[in-house]
């Protein structure tokens, strides 16, 4: 089969951040099936994944380590709360922080997610070695872009 692009498809081609976007799009595909007996959506599963790993963690922790302002995240965070896998409560020391914690039944779902990284990692055709460099390339990417979106927004 011959690969025919249009002139739009060309365009594209070129375009580092619609490789990106593609590729974002095919892992949501990829994920959304591993995830569905579990009842998450992908960024709940990146909220649980951060829970599983330390436990009782502030909204300001959460949102740091997900690159999400909290007006992203509190709606996410409803909505675990309302499917009853994490609690949120005020600090006692601090009210104004907001601290997460897995319910008993947010922690249950850790060993039906134990294999989803492995089977992820497959998926990508890469080996360990290269997963690592692509994921320290696409961290070092992340940092300069926003570094250059925080230095445009500052002028």
């Amino acid at each position: 089969m011959n690969d025919v692009r249009t002139e739009k498809d060309a365009a594209l081609a070129d375009l580092l951040c619609f490789s990106i976007y593609s590729a974002e799009h095919a892992f949501t595909q990829l994920y959304r099936p591993l995830l569905e007996g579990m009842g998450l959506t992908y960024p709940q599963y990146l909220v649980m994944t951060l829970l599983w790993a330390r436990d009782d963690r502030t909204v300001r922790d959460l949102g740091q380590a997900l690159h999400l302002q909290s007006n992203t995240l509190t709606p996410l965070l409803k909505r675990l709360e309302a499917l009853e896998l994490v609690t949120r409560r005020r600090d006692e020391t601090d009210e104004r922080v907001v601290r997460i914690r897995l319910t008993g039944r947010g922690r249950s779902l850790r060993k039906g997610a134990a294999a989803i990284p492995d089977c992820v990692a497959e998926a990508t055709g890469l080996s360990p070695d290269a997963l690592r460099d692509a994921i320290a390339l696409l961290d070092r990417l992340r940092d300069s872009l926003a570094a250059c979106g925080k230095a445009e927004q500052e002028k």
